[in-house]
């Protein structure tokens, strides 16, 4: 006995670190009298939409919320009941009291929310969000020789501390503004002290008022998940050709009750819903329009996953990849609200606490091929010297496409694993998934700033635009015995663009994507020319501005009075610059003159005394005298070109005074 009361102790300890785990991992929201859970709308942006419902007999409903939950609960709290609202309050405690010195409650301590009702009997829908882990996409894509099917499918992962026992489950992609809320922390603000001197307020302050200028939008329909499988079934047998007694044979036998699992919410009346938090009406929707819903979303029928042959055969089945779904039934409902998409699954849906489930969302036919990326990465070192294998595929499921792996299939083999960025509709996604060592890429650049585009001219200031230029040529060799088309991704960083883009060139995010074809056995290669645009400012002097309005003349974009004032005064400055080359080259001509004079001077120093060389002083005094008067010839030239050059230099400053060219700016059209 007393060996077991030493025990006793540590027995109760291990019991205690046995049940605490489980105490704090009990549901974030539980309610008295119980209210089932319903229904979950999973976001990507960390929260969950939850739907409770029943019926309660009583005036009030008590839920437990954990601590660190309550803010978000009663921030989205919304209720609706058959018949009308009959809630009076919703009373909560508060988190601790600072002057009485109490302890704030831990994150998963578990605090009352009281909801007080009018009368005995309700019929409840209560609808609140909460923090759990985001959905994450998963996606599949099989490449055919003229298309490619991709398939969408959803991982959710519960963590709520109760399991989602037959729930509709909805995903949504996006990420709607969602913050927390601590509406149970009490907030005391700080308050001017104003005296009492018995002002009063002389003028009353102005409100504003806006009309409505249109009628109110009717509400857009909502498409849901409602429409059970015998439903579509039933349709799809009286509109696909089953006639007669068999068509109604089958009508009738897929009229038979079905499991549990299959049916639509119990207990909810068309005149309430949630949709992911939003109150919206529910209308009924006839059986024909539901299924037309769904046929939408399904292209080419049923498809197995054996083609050629079936199991069990001697020649072994052709499996193509992942089989489509066998009825169109089993994918989930898709809707478009507040820019947005929401998945609905047609069926409810168990998911254990602590586990995840992943739920096929979409498969469809879509524009595909496989083809080749040439996009090096520092991450691949040989992705410098061979292109990328490729699968391309443009988004026709109806739905934006959220970012996630994607696995890749062809002629029954799994090909490789890439990862698509968030897609919107009918945008085309470039996924590489493994290098392809049968083609080789090389390539060559060069640098250099070219062209002139006139930007303004302002009080004589020219400013230009000029474009650093890079020349990149890409060689191509194909090793294989087929025609490759290799597409050469081309980055265009902000400020860039492609000059003159090859044929075919597409445009993607910081990139262009150039097309170059390759024969079998063959080489290619492609010029691809990217400019950056800058501006300088300069003088009408300089041979790139002249080059500038000239082009702008040429545009004819200006204004007649314009082209004319620019035209003279560009013929002005030409000949000044024209003036001034000449005197420069005058310039040197009289400097080699006075050089040469000089040398002449000294000659005849040295021979002066020398009574021999009297035939040499007399060619050098004649060559003296035809130099000195080249330079006085010279000279007289240079003085009536800087006289022509200052008195055009007036003329062109008086010119421009008045030239005032925005070239961003189009030209106001003339009257006819």
């Amino acid at each position: 006995m007393s060996h077991n009361k030493q025990r006793s102790p540590l027995a109760l300890l291990a019991l205690v670190s046995i049940l605490a785990p489980a105490c704090v991992r009990g549901p974030q929201v539980s309610s008295m009298p119980t209210l089932g859970l319903r229904r979950v709308v999973v976001y990507r942006n960390g929260v969950a939409y939850f739907e409770r419902g029943g019926h309660v007999a009583g005036d009030n409903v008590e839920f437990r919320v954990r601590q660190r939950e309550v803010g978000d609960f009663l921030a989205t709290l919304a209720v609706m009941e058959r018949g009308g609202s009959s809630v009076q309050s919703a009373a909560f405690p508060l988190p601790r009291d600072p002057t009485q010195g109490e302890r704030a409650p831990s994150p998963d301590e578990r605090r009352t929310v009281q909801m007080r009702l009018d009368g005995r009997d309700h019929d409840l829908v209560v609808g609140y969000m909460a923090e759990t882990p985001i959905w994450r996409p998963s996606y599949r894509l099989v490449l055919g020789a003229r298309d490619a099917q991709i398939q969408a499918y959803g991982v959710v992962q519960n963590l709520s501390g109760e399991d989602w026992r037959d729930v509709q489950l909805s995903l949504v992609t996006g990420a709607p503004v969602s913050f927390r809320s601590e509406l149970a922390e009490p907030v005391i603000t700080e308050r001017p002290l104003v005296t009492d001197r018995g002002e009063v307020i002389d003028a009353v302050p102005q409100s504003d008022t806006t009309l409505a200028n249109e009628p109110s939008p009717q509400p857009a329909p909502v498409v849901t998940a409602a429409t059970t499988p015998a439903a579509i079934e039933e349709q799809e047998d009286l509109d696909d050709g089953a006639d007669g007694d068999e068509g109604r044979a089958n009508a009738e036998r897929r009229r038979a009750p079905r499991s549990s699992t299959r049916a639509t919410a119990s207990g909810r009346g068309a005149g309430y819903g949630l949709r992911g938090g939003a109150m919206a009406p529910r209308p009924a929707q006839p059986v024909a329009d539901r299924v037309a819903n769904y046929r939408n979303q399904r292209i080419g029928g049923t498809v197995g996953g054996y083609v050629g042959g079936r199991p069990g055969g001697t020649s072994g089945p052709a499996f193509e990849g992942p089989s489509r779904p066998r009825s169109v039934a089993s994918l989930a409902a898709v809707a478009v609200q507040g820019g947005v998409t929401r998945y609905d699954l047609p069926v409810r849906v168990t998911v254990p606490d602590r586990s995840a489930t992943m739920v096929l969302l979409a498969s469809r036919d879509v524009p595909g091929e496989r083809l080749y990326l040439y996009a090096p990465d520092a991450g691949v070192g040989d992705s410098t010297r061979h292109p990328f294998n490729v699968a391309r595929f443009v988004n026709r499921t109806g739905s934006m496409l959220e970012r996630g792996p994607l696995a890749i299939f062809e002629a029954g083999a799994f090909l490789g694993q890439g990862l698509i960025d968030p897609l919107p509709v009918d945008a085309t996604a470039v996924v590489p998934f493994a290098l392809e060592r049968g083609l080789a890429v090389e390539s060559a650049s060069t640098y250099d700033v070219e062209g002139a585009r006139l930007v303004t001219i302002r009080r004589g200031v020219v400013q230009i635009e000029r474009f650093r230029t890079t020349r990149t040529t890409y060689r191509v060799r194909n090793g294989m015995d087929r025609e490759a088309r290799v597409l050469v991704r081309v980055p265009t960083p902000e400020g860039t663009s492609l000059f003159e883009p090859p044929p075919m060139t597409e445009t993607a995010n910081g990139a262009a994507l150039v097309p170059v074809r390759v024969n079998a056995r063959g080489r290619g290669e492609q010029l691809v020319v990217v400019r950056a645009p800058f501006a300088m400012s300069t003088h009408w002097g300089d041979p790139q501005a002249i080059e500038a309005i000239r082009a702008y003349i040429q545009g004819g974009r200006a204004p007649r009075a314009t082209i004319d004032a620019l035209t003279a005064a560009l013929e002005l400055q030409e000949q000044i610059n024209r003036f001034a080359l000449e005197r420069g080259e005058l310039i040197t001509r009289r400097n080699d003159l006075q050089t040469n004079a000089q040398e002449t001077r000294d000659n005849l120093e040295s021979i002066r005394r020398n009574p021999a060389a009297a035939d040499l002083r007399a060619r050098l005094t004649a060559r003296l005298t035809q130099v000195s008067a080249d330079i006085d010839q010279v000279s007289r030239r240079i003085v009536e070109l800087d006289t022509q050059i200052g008195e055009r230099r007036v003329r062109f400053s008086e010119a421009v005074r008045t030239i005032d060219v925005d070239a961003s700016v189009p030209a106001p059209r003339a009257n006819p």
